[in-house]
């Protein structure tokens, strides 16, 4: 168990740190993409947020396949399973059931969850955080 548990937890670790990388980038560029001027422009609103969450799915894309790396590297799923399913699975907590990790490992599963969860609610606060600073620039420029 304790192996299993540092295991995920340096997985874990690792995409932490793929996200907070791009977490800092993404805040830093929408922020200047929102002073260039074109932010009274709903368009030019709407473009940043989908290129905020655009990049956003790619990170959690990103943080999937190094669960799916973990999982091969280690044959944590059954003979034959597709471990970028089975990732993706696991870390959206979707929980189909269809594929089970083998005994030795089940705890990987439960940490990807967790690890999604908490990336996938990090992620929806930068969201709301590129919108309020868009939502701010706007109001001050309007009384400008």
């Amino acid at each position: 168990m304790l192996r299993q548990l540092l295991l995920g937890g340096a997985v874990s670790l690792g995409n932490i740190a793929i996200h907070a990388t791009v977490m800092a980038t993404l805040v830093s560029v929408a922020r200047h993409a929102l002073r260039w001027g074109h932010n009274r422009l709903p368009a030019w609103l709407a473009a940043v947020m989908v290129a905020t969450v655009g990049v956003l799915m790619m990170a959690h894309v990103a943080e999937v396949l190094v669960w799916s790396l973990a999982y091969a590297l280690l044959d944590a799923a059954p003979v034959g399973t597709d471990v970028v399913y089975f990732a993706f699975v696991n870390y959206t907590t979707l929980g189909y059931g269809d594929v089970l990790p083998v005994e030795r490992w089940r705890l990987l599963g439960p940490l990807a969850a967790m690890n999604g969860v908490l990336l996938f609610g990090w992620s929806t606060a930068v969201i709301f955080e590129v919108l309020r600073q868009a939502m701010r620039l706007r109001d001050h420029k309007g009384k400008a």
